[in-house]
């Protein structure tokens, strides 16, 4: 695991930002890391990137405790926060060369590097651009490749698609599936889900300073939805009703022991006939292939799939948003 955390805690005064955080990031992962404002994902991403000391327990990256070896850390992070400084009268290149600098970054090496990572975010052609003249999905993007200047094994990105139009979302999306190409684990900060339901791995799901649920996508799927709701658009033979022939695919489909329950919905729009399926693909084959064969004429069949969306509204049921970011 890249980044470890066992019994994190954070205490402003009287109140509990972080509570018993146990979070466990693998190599290579696009950690989504979901909650509403004020949940403690900012509070999370400031410990790992010791801008923070925690209370309480103790956080790892790459191996190296958050406090006690700050600067081993400082190494393996690339921190892009949801608001940083760019300065006046300064362009793209001067202000990731500052950077460099400010890493150590011998002088010889620099102007490469800073060719190569322009050109990773597509801003090689706002080299001798003015920071402040740029447009907000570039200054992110430039943000972005300031954050790899030191070639991080974790880039921690703390609401980076804040602000942007629809164009800079899909292009800060597709940088972001780029780097997770060339080895990068990366842990992603968000309260809109749909920018992170493409793009994400893992998950994990915080609010009031709780982690309600962490882990690989398809596993918190399955665990919150251990059936799946198929939809079947059936296809009457020559001078039968709809209703009748989705009442006989229904029939068929109750004698398959994953079929957990049958609704032929004629008035549905479309008609279709939902079916409660407990089995996996293996077994979704063999009832598709059994309907077929029992002489229903079958224009359809697919599971319902969630989305991000439906996970967290699942895990926060009955929870009130709250807390302090």
């Amino acid at each position: 695991m890249i980044v470890e955390t066992k019994g994190l805690t954070q205490r402003y005064g009287g109140t509990v930002a972080l509570n018993q955080l146990n979070l466990s990031i693998p190599q290579g992962a696009v950690y989504g890391f979901i909650g509403p404002n004020g949940a403690g994902k900012t509070t999370t991403m400031r410990i790992l990137t010791t801008l923070l000391l925690p209370s309480d327990g103790e956080a790892y990256v790459a191996g190296h405790s958050v406090a006690r070896e700050r600067a081993a850390v400082r190494r393996q992070v690339g921190f892009m926060p949801d608001f940083f400084g760019v300065y006046d009268n300064m362009k793209s290149a001067e202000y990731l060369d500052f950077f460099a600098a400010s890493y150590a970054i011998a002088p010889a090496k620099r102007p490469k590097l800073i060719d190569d990572l322009l050109a990773l975010v597509d801003l090689s052609h706002k080299k001798e651009a003015e920071v402040m003249g740029l447009s907000r999905g570039m200054k992110q993007r430039l943000s972005l490749a300031r954050t790899m200047l030191h070639d991080p094994a974790l880039l921690i990105l703390d609401e980076p698609a804040s602000g942007l139009d629809p164009r800079a979302r899909v292009e800060l999306r597709e940088l972001l599936k780029e780097l997770r190409s060339l080895g990068k684990t990366i842990m992603i900060s968000s309260h809109i889900l749909t920018e992170l339901a493409e793009m994400c791995t893992h998950i994990g799901i915080i609010e009031r300073g709780n982690l309600l649920a962490s882990g690989d996508v398809a596993t918190i799927m399955h665990s919150l939805q251990p059936h799946r709701i198929f939809e079947v658009h059936v296809l009457p033979a020559e001078g039968e009703e709809l209703a009748a022939a989705l009442v006989r695919a229904a029939a068929l489909a109750k004698t398959q022991p994953q079929v957990l329950a049958t609704r032929p919905l004629p008035d549905a729009n479309p008609p279709q006939l939902q079916l409660d399926f407990g089995g996996d693909d293996r077994a979704a084959g063999a009832l598709l292939a059994q309907l077929i064969a029992g002489g229903v004429g079958v224009t359809h069949f697919a599971g319902q799939v969630s989305d991000l969306e439906e996970i967290f509204m699942r895990v926060t049921a009955g929870s009130a948003y709250g807390g302090t970011s």
